[in-house]
């Protein structure tokens, strides 16, 4: 599943092509014909993202909301649009580009009410300028859930998925399987302050990158990673490999119906140093 850097890439993108131009709408997949008429002929006034969720503000008033999921995509191309190929949940088309939508887990238009309750229920998102991460702080330094599980909760931090999970973890050397209440204050703000970073670095680049200047490939002398999900990381999806920092083996194990990945030598609970 896309984590909030894409999502804020693709709001970028709307709003490049698309922002103060009157669209075309259109569901060549037929899923999403009433929704498309809706909006057919109206201007986009401004795109924007929380976390996993894209939302594209119209002049009417109203909201196309789009999750992703895990199968759910983007193309853009300038036009001419050519047929449709495939299941195409809607087109967008306007001043020379097309964009089209497939696969989504969610593809509905909002009330403005509806947006506001969609924002409450979604946690602070690290890319977002208004972000409260003391929001996040209250309900994890309360919790017994672990800070690994705490951060895929998208009601506590919005936009993490498990690869700035697994790495963000590492990197400030917390154990996932930490109590949130057991987290420092400290800690929760050296990972919010990196999470802020590393997202904003994925938001420029188009893909995750975690490691610092001393642990690249370049700088190590190793080959780069090859991997369908790109950048260079320490421990995502890096299970029984040596760790880039103390050669410990990387492990994984499943939480929440995800493979969590951490370095038992780098990440070693509080009180057994």
């Amino acid at each position: 599943m896309p984590e909030g850097h894409t999502i804020h890439r693709l709001a970028a993108e709307h709003r490049r092509l698309f922002a103060g131009r009157t669209l075309r709408a259109e569901s060549p997949q037929g899923r999403f014909a009433a929704g498309a008429g809706r909006i057919d002929g109206r201007v986009l006034r401004e795109a924007d993202a929380h976390g996993k969720h894209l939302l594209l503000g119209f002049d009417d008033d109203r909201w196309l909301h789009v999750h992703l999921g895990i199968y759910g995509k983007y193309a853009f191309a300038p036009t001419p649009a050519p047929a449709p190929v495939g299941e195409v949940r809607l087109r967008l088309t306007g001043d020379g580009h097309y964009a089209d939508l497939r696969g989504p887990n969610t593809c509905e238009l909002l009330e403005p009410e509806e947006v506001k309750a969609l924002h409450a229920r979604l946690g602070p998102d690290p890319l977002r300028a208004d972000a409260d991460p003391g929001l996040a702080w209250r309900r994890i330094s309360r919790s017994r859930t672990s800070v690994a599980a705490l951060l895929m909760d998208q009601s506590v931090v919005a936009g993490v998925g498990n690869i700035y999970r697994a790495e963000v973890l590492f990197r400030q050397g917390v154990a996932p399987a930490t109590p949130g209440r057991e987290l420092t204050r400290g800690q929760w703000e050296a990972i919010w302050a990196d999470l802020v970073v590393l997202m904003r670095d994925g938001v420029r680049a188009g893909r995750i990158d975690t490691v610092r200047p001393e642990h690249t490939p370049e700088a190590m002398g190793r080959p780069p990673r090859v991997d369908d999900h790109g950048g260079e990381v320490y421990v995502y999806r890096r299970s029984g490999m040596p760790c880039l920092v103390c050669e410990s083996e990387v492990r994984t194990e499943a939480l929440v119906g995800r493979n969590l990945f951490w370095c038992p030598g780098c990440q070693v609970p509080a009180g057994r140093v």
